[in-house]
């Protein structure tokens, strides 16, 4: 048992040790003002983001990611099984669909601050819309690949209603659902770096757009590593969730592999 965690450990730290040492011997001596030596970009990290900065800076960016993020979440989940349940539904609102997800996000968001203002209702807004189809299209698939048998089955035992859709639909649906939220949590994060590059007072990306523009180049490295730390931090954060929330489907997996 310890033998194989510490190989899994092993797995999960072996590639960001070698792409860092590489960062390091690749920028090591380096004059480049627009390329550091990634050891002066750790040295001015603990002077850059200090605890002021990370309360004034970083927890509004992630409060407006997770604002977004749960706005979509919610929407697209909802809207997902009411179109993934009905096929009507499905065959109306599908064009539709297809044509405003291939809108880029980014390109909303100067239409969205005429609507919402530069505030963080515009930012948590503009999250919400690229984060939402990823969600919207997983939950669709997922519903419309319940089992008939199963659907035949909880009619024939009067599982109806609100039952049906818990304990049956979005239970079946929910590996799919899932992987929606999974891909849109990427999706958040960028939408979040580019919402507050546009009209913030405060972020991550507002900052270090502001690093950029005053040529404090080791500083917007800096920034650029707290968004990686925070991806990072969010991905441990939502896998654990997951092993939770699917522990039954991971051990059905498991279970099936076996010979």
């Amino acid at each position: 048992m310890i033998g194989r965690l510490l190989t899994r450990l092993f797995f999960v730290v072996a590639l960001p040790v070698v792409l860092v040492a590489v960062w390091w011997a690749a920028s090591d001596g380096s004059t480049d003002p627009f390329w550091p030596p990634l050891r002066t970009i750790l040295d001015t990290f603990p002077d850059v983001w200090t605890a002021d900065r990370l309360r004034t800076d970083v927890v509004p960016s992630i409060l407006r990611l997770l604002g977004g993020y749960a706005s979509a979440a919610v929407v697209g989940v909802a809207l997902g099984t009411v179109i993934g349940s009905y096929r009507r539904v499905r065959a109306v609102c599908e064009p539709v669909l297809e044509f405003l997800r291939a809108v880029p996000p980014p390109v909303l968001v100067p239409v969205i601050m005429l609507f919402a203002g530069i505030g963080d209702t515009m930012k948590i807004v503009v999250i919400a819309s690229g984060c939402v189809w990823p969600i919207l299209l997983n939950t669709v698939e997922g519903v419309r690949a319940v089992d008939s048998v199963m659907l035949e089955t909880a009619r024939s035992y009067g599982v109806t209603g609100i039952a049906r859709l818990r304990h049956l639909v979005l239970r079946s649906a929910s590996p799919q659902i899932v992987a929606g939220l999974r891909q849109a949590l990427s999706i958040g994060i960028i939408l979040m770096v580019i919402s507050e590059m546009f009209t913030a007072n405060n972020g991550i990306g507002y900052t270090v757009v502001q690093f950029q523009r005053s040529f404090a180049v080791p500083d917007m490295w800096t920034g650029i590593l707290v968004l990686g730390l925070l991806g990072f931090l969010l991905s441990v954060v939502f896998r654990l969730v997951e092993r939770r929330v699917l522990g039954w489907y991971h051990g059905l997996r498991a279970t099936t592999r076996r010979p």
